[in-house]
């Protein structure tokens, strides 16, 4: 048994999508005049309609769009991102004709989203190139996906079924109806890092339509009226029979697919307790050291693949291997 002082893991710093360096300002959603100024000047992130962006060869950049090439004024779909150095950032929806490139590598799941325009230029969504995209672009492209998801689910009335406008710069929806205002809505989620006791192992799971060899920290989505911790105790429990304790916050982040906020935490585990797979949900679950994580990280691991930069949970893995 390791018996060195080892002080909790913290997050190194930022998760790729918690990036940002616009200002966001709510009271210039609601000002038409303003926003029709910030328009010509404005620079664009289109998206199609499965989140892909037009990127760099490298895609560590976003390829925008200037607002005046787009229309002389602003269009009523225009969602405003932010504001950086006196230039407006807007999102739009895009209709491309993109195709699969197969040159392009894989990302850690095995699969490439990207795709090439009919001009050659490449797009590509946000979980594949989060990550290696600057604080700006990552914090654009991830508002406008999450705008792009609400807006894409809330296109009528909750209230009458009426269909509903965009307003405040996107920020909002208007009943036709009724006038019901309404506001982006976002789901949270606990996701936890579990360690033993002696902090030498990390418990790790994989769903059944994970890639073969593909294992992660647990998650699960905060019901109504219930506390954070209390669901870190209660998903824990039900997904590999975990009885937690020592619950710690680490972090969050935004995940945009459809609308969530990832709220990250660590807790220790009982190594030696019975593991309890939740049916249907997790196909495995096991106890990794130290090492194998490390390994995995390297690039030396022939069986264990952890989670992409673009996620939190590579974050939380990277840290505590690294304790």
């Amino acid at each position: 048994m390791n018996t060195e002082f080892r002080p909790p893991f913290q997050l190194a710093g930022l998760p790729a999508l918690s990036r940002y360096a616009t200002v966001r300002d709510e009271p210039v959603r609601k000002d038409a005049a303003r926003l029709d100024a910030l328009w010509p000047q404005g620079k664009v992130v289109l998206l199609d309609r499965t989140g892909r962006t037009p990127v760099s060869d490298d895609a560590r950049a976003l390829r925008l769009r200037d607002a005046s090439a787009i229309a002389d004024t602003r269009p009523p779909e225009a969602a405003l991102l932010g504001e950086q150095d006196g230039v407006a950032y807007w999102s739009l929806p895009a209709d491309e004709t993109l195709r699969p490139d197969p040159i392009l590598p894989p990302n850690a799941w095995g699969l490439w989203h990207g795709a090439l325009s009919e001009s050659g230029e490449l797009w590509h969504d946000l979980r594949g190139v989060g990550a290696l995209l600057d604080d700006t672009d990552a914090g654009l492209l991830t508002a406008a996906v999450a705008l792009a998801n609400w807006h894409a689910r809330a296109r009528f009335c909750a209230k009458c079924a009426a269909p509903v406008t965009r307003t405040a710069a996107g920020w909002a929806t208007t009943c036709t109806g009724c006038g019901r205002e309404e506001y982006p809505r976002t789901d949270p989620a606990v996701i936890c890092l579990i360690h033993d006791t002696e902090d030498e192992y990390v418990l790790l799971a994989r769903q059944p339509i994970w890639p073969a060899d593909r294992y992660s920290v647990l998650a699960g989505f905060v019901e109504a009226g219930e506390s954070l911790e209390a669901c870190v105790e209660r998903e824990m429990a039900e997904e590999v029979g975990a009885k937690v304790t020592n619950i710690r916050y680490l972090g969050s982040q935004p995940w945009p697919f459809p609308r969530s906020i990832m709220i990250a935490f660590a807790a220790q585990a009982d190594r030696d307790a019975d593991v309890k797979l939740a049916e249907g949900e997790i196909e495995d679950a096991r106890w990794f050291t130290r090492a194998e994580v490390q390994k995995s990280f390297t690039g030396d691991s022939a069986d264990l693949i952890l989670p992409g930069a673009t996620s939190i949970a590579h974050h939380m893995l990277l840290a505590w291997s690294q304790s």
